[in-house]
């Protein structure tokens, strides 16, 4: 790296020209209008910062750091950057003793410089990031650090550029850049692989299968995106893993794009987190950042998106057919998404894409389930029975004193509207939505594989599992002082024992967590009871008349903000816990951090809905005998159309609120949010009024964008929203519908963001979506016996068949609403629980009825369960039993018939396998036939040469013979 290359170029003096809605377009459009500051005659890739100052080498990688910048004459501060920049990094290279000594020097002639000179004293340490007035060891040891850390850099080969006079007030920036020899001997020790000359053919069904294929692909065309293809879909690279030694078999016809952008920022990126820094467990950008010597490191995005003077990039492309609601209804091009993003986000896109297709026939067979219970709503016998004017059924009141009696008959629509949720065909849906589950599990095996057989992931996990596996910055800090602690200089490792405080406070945490979650629940059912009371005291009768329903909505909503509320809090302390424990390796801490946010998180949305589902109206007691809690509240008890359709808007509104506030409003809000707040640090007074005229970088708009936190967040709520579909789909069958059109905006919201709002992210390389896939399979096998018990116990469904075939004299429903509510005399009320408005309905009451199965009050053992109870008990576990061994039989059925490998794509990988031995068995004929033929031609040579030598030496005998 050459002096010249890093000194910083002026810009000519600014005009002024005043730019309308400055702010509000930079902060709502991300559009950074301000004018060009570079003569015509420079470098025009070199204006968007894409490039260095030299317009030829790339900028791979951007870090960022504070500084604090004087007032001052320009040319006196770039002069001593470059004075301590050079001679700072001379002294890296020479060692620690001389680097130490020069630092030590150094500090000594600013701190006398400074007595002296007081006015140059801002010029001589801008590197330091403050005047010498303000100097102070801790940035001192930063700035040491810094120069420590760019000098390591340098000596691994990469090319540094610094820019101090940026558009954005105190922030530096290091430009970086790898060459090609750097490049190359990274790609060999990460063993990419890259594709060769070699192509072939991919072999295309023939026959029937190529005109079906054909016709498929000429109806689906308008859903395919504009993107253009490289090669034809027929014709594929043989790639192998890249070697310097043998770069002869590999295209190197253009060097500059044979790494795109992505592979050279993650090359960039191995280089920056294996780069030691001051002690030898400091290692790499991580711990940099974490101590704050940087303050943000990112790679830089191709190039502009929404300037129609814009240089065509990957980039721009993406937002046009990707990240565009306009193509809504368009496939993804995960092709490009893996090209600019890498294969583990392109791998979450291709899953999302998937699911979001599977989840058509789950709603379509969804709908048709709702409106098979709408065309039946009528026919509905047992609705019929509540909602006829004749019914003159008298029901106990539904709490003490406040309460009165009521007539059956008011709970005609609650009844109606419980049968579009709760009948016959919901059975048939559970089953359906399990196969589905495991066909969706199933496909995306097949997707995955073929995903790796395109993308050349094939063998990826044997070779670069040991790569993956450095220690953390955090774990090696921890075993430095373990091993300062027992004054041991061998390496050692933490211990169980040494981790044991960390895994207590994760067990009593998580436990605490769990039991917020189920003291808020159970807040909100004293909500409801109290809530009830009160409102069955008000005078107006239409408030009385709708208690059920204010009490289940706003219970409902105060759930769903809850639930908000504490998914924020608890990623907070599952990344908090994570941390105390101080995993090893990246990968294992992001499989820690995962499964407790999952858990946390599913118990936390799903406590409400199986408290309703499977607990509530099963400890209330019975008229005379109710339960209490704190022996004034009565446990609550579901309407007479059963606790299902309570579950149904419980799990509807819930399901709803998280998509369209936190999926939704949440991902566009709170990155335009921490922009504008990043935006309004940054000084915009003085940027607009000095700095105007003057177009920003690449690398300096990069820095208003949000950095990336990973796709934790984004598998999160996908895999929540997949258990609001598989696992109360009984009471629910519309979940489908709503998670698709959900999806179909999620794609493309995700997608804007990642184009658009966020910094790019570094590419990982992936062939699975890892722990998440075991994850879905739990949640699929969980479902199986949810559903089961919803059918069983929350719905009516076995008390309608156990009516039907055992108790009816008709073998009809008639009778089944009578059937299943027992008597209570209401003289035997306990005192003061009795109601206050006895003549409510017009006449004394002495016997009421309530939803139970018990003997009557006339019978010999009164109020104790009755036969019929042990009856629908019996075949409910029954039921359960057969229920969740056939259907997990059938997915197991359906797992077993589909192969996890296509058979197209199991052939292709064995033809790669063959035309990449026989590749390399002509390239070492080659060489033997070479080697051969150099040793006969060298054998040649000896013998006309020892011809010579012989006829030089016997001149004589030479002419004796050719006489004779």
């Amino acid at each position: 790296m050459t002096e010249e290359a890093e000194e910083e170029v002026d810009f000519p003096p600014k005009t002024e020209q005043q730019t309308p809605h400055f702010l509000r377009d930079v902060i709502f459009h991300g559009k950074f209008r301000l004018l060009k500051a570079l003569t015509p005659e420079e470098n025009t890739r070199c204006q968007h910062g894409i490039y260095f100052q030299d317009g030829q080498r790339r900028v791979d990688y951007v870090l960022t750091y504070p500084v604090k910048k004087p007032a001052g004459g320009r040319s006196s501060r770039q002069s001593s950057h470059r004075f301590t920049e050079n001679a700072v990094a001379r002294s890296l290279r020479r060692g620690p003793r001389s680097r130490d000594k020069h630092v030590q020097h150094h500090q000594s002639e600013v701190v006398r410089d400074s007595s002296l000179s007081p006015t140059s004293s801002p010029e001589t340490n801008v590197e330091l990031g403050c005047p010498a007035e303000t100097f102070n060891g801790h940035e001192d040891h930063k700035a040491f650090r810094r120069e420590e850390f760019e000098g390591k850099l340098r000596d691994m080969g990469l090319e540094l550029e610094k820019d101090e006079d940026a558009k954005i007030p105190g922030v530096c920036f290091v430009k970086l850049h790898a060459p090609w020899n750097v490049l190359c001997r990274e790609a060999e020790f990460m063993k990419l692989k890259m594709p060769t000359k070699k192509v072939y053919e991919v072999k295309q069904p023939s026959g029937v299968m190529e005109k079906i294929n054909s016709l498929v692909s000429k109806v689906l065309e308008p859903l395919h995106p504009h993107v253009e293809e490289h090669q034809p879909k027929n014709i594929k690279h043989l790639s192998h893993t890249f070697s310097r030694e043998k770069q002869h078999l590999f295209d190197l016809s253009d060097k500059d794009y044979f790494f795109d952008s992505k592979t050279r920022s993650s090359i960039v990126f191995e280089i920056l987190k294996r780069t030691k820094c001051k002690a030898k467990y400091h290692m790499g950008i991580t711990s940099l950042l974490g101590s704050g010597v940087y303050t943000a490191a990112y790679p830089l995005h191709d190039g502009d998106i929404d300037e129609e003077s814009a240089e065509p990039n990957d980039r721009k492309l993406l937002y046009e057919e990707w990240a565009n609601y306009s193509v809504f209804y368009k496939y993804q091009p995960i092709g490009l998404v893996r090209k600019y993003f890498g294969e583990k986000i392109g791998l979450y896109f291709a899953w999302l894409g998937l699911y979001t297709q599977m989840l058509i026939p789950a709603s379509l067979v969804g709908v048709i389930v709702f409106l098979y219970g709408c065309a039946t709503v009528d026919d509905n016998i047992p609705s019929m029975e509540i909602c006829h004017p004749k019914n003159n059924i008298t029901m106990c009141p539904l709490c003490d004193k406040v309460c009165s009696y009521w007539k059956l008959s008011t709970a005609c629509g609650t009844a109606r509207a419980s049968h579009l949720f709760d009948n016959p065909a919901t059975v048939f849906f559970s089953i359906f939505m399990a196969l589905w589950a495991a066909m969706f599990m199933e496909h995306w095996k097949r997707r995955q594989m073929r995903l790796n057989y395109e993308w050349d992931l094939t063998g990826f996990e044997d070779e670069e599992e040991a790569l993956k596996d450095h220690p953390r910055a955090e774990y090696e800090f921890r075993v430095m002082q373990k091993s300062l602690n027992k004054h041991q200089i061998s390496q050692q490792k933490l211990t169980c024992q040494d981790r044991l405080p960390a895994y207590m406070t994760n067990i009593v945490m998580m436990l605490l967590m769990i039991g917020v979650t189920f003291a808020i629940v159970f807040g909100v059912i004293l909500y409801r009871i109290s809530t009830k009371a009160a409102l069955h005291m008000s005078s107006n009768p239409t408030t009385r008349n709708h208690v059920q329903l204010t009490v289940k909505t706003t219970a409902a909503i105060i759930n769903l903000v809850v639930i908000l509320i504490l998914d924020e809090v608890y990623g907070a302390v599952a990344r908090w816990l994570t941390v105390l424990e101080v995993p090893k390796t990246d990968k294992s801490f992001e499989e820690r951090l995962i499964f407790k946010t999952f858990i946390l998180k599913f118990v936390n949305a799903f406590s409400p809905i199986i408290y309703i589902a499977f607990f509530r109206g099963r400890l209330v007691g019975r008229p005379g005998s109710y339960l209490y809690v704190f022996e004034s509240y009565r446990m609550e008890e579901c309407a007479h159309g059963g606790c299902l359709m309570e579950l149904c808007i419980q799990l509807s509104i819930t399901m709803l609120g998280k998509q369209l506030i936190q999926n939704n409003l949440f991902e566009i809000g709170i990155p335009k949010l921490k922009k504008l707040i990043r935006f309004i640090r940054s000084k915009p007074g003085a940027f607009q009024e000095e700095e105007r005229q003057k177009k920003l970088q690449r690398y300096e708009t990069d820095h208003f964008l949000e950095p990336f936190a990973g796709l934790t967040p984004e598998y999160m709520e996908m895999i929540i929203q997949f258990g609001f579909v598989t696992l109360f789909v009984a009471s629910f069958p519309l979940a489908p519908l709503f998670a698709l059109l959900n999806n179909i905006i999620e794609i493309r919201l995700d997608a804007k963001k990642f184009v658009t709002e966020l910094r790019r992210p570094v590419a990982a390389r992936a062939k699975d979506i890892g722990i998440w896939y075991n994850i879905l399979r739990g949640v699929a096998k969980v479902a199986v016996i949810i559903n089961a018990f919803v059918i069983s116990f929350t719905s009516d469904f076995i008390p309608r068949m156990v009516y039907q075939y055992m108790y009816s004299p008709d073998g009809s429903m008639h009778g089944f609403v009578n059937h299943t509510l027992s008597y209570f005399n209401v003289s035997q009320f306990q005192d003061g629980k009795e109601p206050m408005d006895p003549l409510h309905l017009g006449y004394p009451v002495e016997i009421c009825r309530y939803k139970d199965y018990r003997e009557p009050p006339w019978s010999t053992t009164p109020y104790e369960i009755s036969k019929e109870f042990w009856a629908v008990l019996a075949v409910r576990l029954t039921f359960v039993i057969v229920f969740q061994n056939v259907v997990m039989l059938m997915s197991d059925i359906v797992d077993w018939l589909i192969p996890d490998i296509p058979k197209d794509i199991s052939l292709q990988i064995h033809k790669e396998k063959i035309l990449l031995v026989d590749l390399f068995m002509k390239e070492e004929q080659g060489k033997i036939h070479i080697l051969e033929s150099r040793a006969s031609t060298g054998g040649k040579k000896n013998c006309s040469r020892s011809n010579n030598n012989n006829t030089t030496a016997h001149p004589r005998s030479g002419l004796h013979n050719n006489s004779f």
